[in-house]
């Protein structure tokens, strides 16, 4: 005979990925000729979850390498940026989030997709993929077969060795010898 079993457990009940895309400027004491390099680095993030929003906050290094007096001279600025970025959260029917937690990843690291050189400012655009998992309780139904009975018979220590005096024949020598 068959039943349905209900598991509680916790699971994922929902998640998705957002890229970010920010512009910045950085001013320069030289008037660059090229950028040589540019670097994002020190990642750090976290999350939190406000009703349907998941609000991501962070900071990050750029380093950007650049020349100056006509690529004679070269020189990297360094600046931190701080970040706020929130994201909304679709509802799927049925499904409860109030009580989720959430964990949010780096999907793809900060990266520097963008250079230009204005005057004595130098521009950049650093775009991120960050990806948000929602986990919670949720119930899941199993077919369970009851007839299958998968018990193990346990023999204890104890059992087997009086199992075994029990069957020793204490008179077979001398059976075999008459």
């Amino acid at each position: 005979m068959s039943s349905y079993r209900e598991i509680v457990t916790k699971a994922v009940l929902g998640k998705g990925k957002k890229v970010f895309t920010n512009k910045h400027f950085i001013e320069v004491a030289n008037i660059p000729t090229n950028v040589l390099g540019c670097w994002v680095i020190n990642h750090n993030f976290k999350g939190e979850k406000n009703d349907n929003n998941i609000t991501v906050t962070g900071s990050y290094d750029i380093n950007i390498w650049y020349s100056y007096d006509n690529d004679t001279k070269t020189d990297v600025v360094k600046e931190t940026f701080n970040y706020k970025e929130s994201v909304n959260i679709r509802e799927k029917d049925g499904v409860d989030y109030t009580d989720a937690s959430i964990i949010v990843r780096s999907l793809k690291d900060p990266t520097c997709s963008e250079v230009s050189i204005d005057e004595n400012k130098i521009n950049y655009t650093v775009k991120e993929e960050i990806g948000i998992e929602l986990v919670g309780d949720t119930k899941v139904k199993i077919l369970v077969d009851e007839e299958t009975d998968d018990w193990e018979e346990i023999v204890d220590e104890n059992e087997a060795l009086d199992k075994i005096d029990s069957e020793v024949n204490e008179n077979y020598l001398k059976d075999k010898i008459n």
